[in-house]
């Protein structure tokens, strides 16, 4: 790809809104960081221009949620994770009923109103077993929305269950499944997941899955999870990847994407012996998804991994979304990163910089 500088004809480009090659994105990120954060927050102006009745531009959003790892064990084995343990370890386990129960009612009282509900790859479970856990959740707990299950879980289903992708949705979906997170994104580059995850799903099944869901009008998120073992062509490709399927998924008539979330990895406890970047190369590629990300309205700021300060200076580099308070974090956390925020932090973090702070559900609608 091109290695000059982005010129005056390119930065207009960008600022009038209009859409940008990977060419042009890898030329981007060479910008100074100050100059690719304006570009990104002008993105974001237009793209939440008209929401919200017209507030958008100073609308800022979180959810309450809780995330539930339903059990930590796992047959793939990533070496960027932490989190994963095989059958025979002491400390594997699988939720029961009652466990699923107690962590959602104190996430309503808290004012929560989704849980988003992942697991390792188990081999043994049965397709039955979760369509009770769904089943029992949605009849007990009509009102939280059950955000589930990541592509790679799916394609992990499809192998154990020996059924079809679309079918394992349609059934999740009739017992209960609301959305789709987009856990196991990592790098959608089958060279980069052949060396970090290579008994993951692959890009193309990962995408799959996204674009079977959507077919079937199930909204998701997308992520991507970065500074590792990828070059910059390659997160570009990501977004690529991303961008693609998205306006596909808008021709079904469905949201598709109604977010992109970023993260960096976390070393820690991990087996990917991998250079590791800091704030400043996070928010350079927040900046670089906002703006070659013009399908897809929302960026959240990945305050979990970053902290408190850098999540708050991410909204001036695209992001319009705080994501969770995060009652429970259990796979981050594993791999030696720990960050806390309540409503009251979320909503102080927003007005300090002068927007408007409002809890939102897993389609942006507003709740307060």
């Amino acid at each position: 790809m091109s290695e000059t500088k982005p010129n005056d004809d390119l930065l207009e480009k960008v600022w009038s809104g209009r859409r940008v090659t990977p060419a042009e994105a890898v030329s981007l990120n060479r910008l100074p960081l100050e100059e690719l954060g304006a570009l990104a927050d002008r993105r974001r102006q237009l793209a939440k221009s008209s929401a919200y009745d017209g507030r958008g531009n100073q609308v800022i959003t979180y959810i309450v949620d809780r995330n539930v790892n339903y059990t930590n064990v796992c047959n793939v084995y990533c070496k960027f994770c932490a989190f994963w343990r095989s059958e025979q370890d002491d400390d594997s386990y699988i939720i029961t009923h009652e466990e699923m129960d107690r962590k959602i009612e104190e996430t309503i009282a808290l004012g929560g109103t989704q849980i988003l509900m992942q697991g390792g790859h188990h081999p043994k479970l049965a397709k039955s077993w979760y369509l009770d856990l769904l089943s029992h959740i949605k009849s007990k707990f009509p009102q939280i929305n059950i955000h589930g299950f990541s592509p790679s879980e799916f394609v992990h289903f499809r192998e154990v269950f020996h059924e079809p992708v679309d079918q394992i949705i349609r059934d999740f979906a009739r017992a209960g499944l609301g959305s789709i997170p987009g856990g196991g994104g990592e790098i959608l580059v089958d060279r980069v997941r052949q060396r970090i995850s290579p008994l993951k799903a692959m890009s193309d099944e990962w995408l799959g899955v996204m674009d079977a869901a959507h077919r079937q009008g199930l909204a998701s998120t997308a992520t991507m999870m970065f500074g590792h073992v990828e070059t910059i062509e390659d997160r570009v490709e990501h977004l690529d990847r991303v961008r693609v399927q998205q306006d596909k998924s808008l021709g079904y008539g469905c949201p598709g994407f109604t977010a992109f979330i970023a993260w960096t990895f976390q070393a820690e406890n991990t087996k990917l012996r991998a250079p590791t970047v800091g704030a400043h190369e996070y928010l350079r590629t927040q900046a670089l998804a906002r703006i070659y990300l013009d399908n897809i309205p929302n960026i959240q700021s990945s305050w979990v991994t970053q902290g408190q300060e850098i999540g708050q200076i991410a909204l001036k580099y695209g992001a319009n979304d705080l994501g969770s308070i995060m009652i429970e974090e259990n796979v981050v956390s594993q791999a030696g990163t720990t960050h806390r925020m309540g409503v009251a932090d979320m909503k102080r973090l927003i007005i300090d910089l002068g927007y408007e702070p409002h809890q939102r559900d897993n389609w942006y609608n507003l709740l307060d």
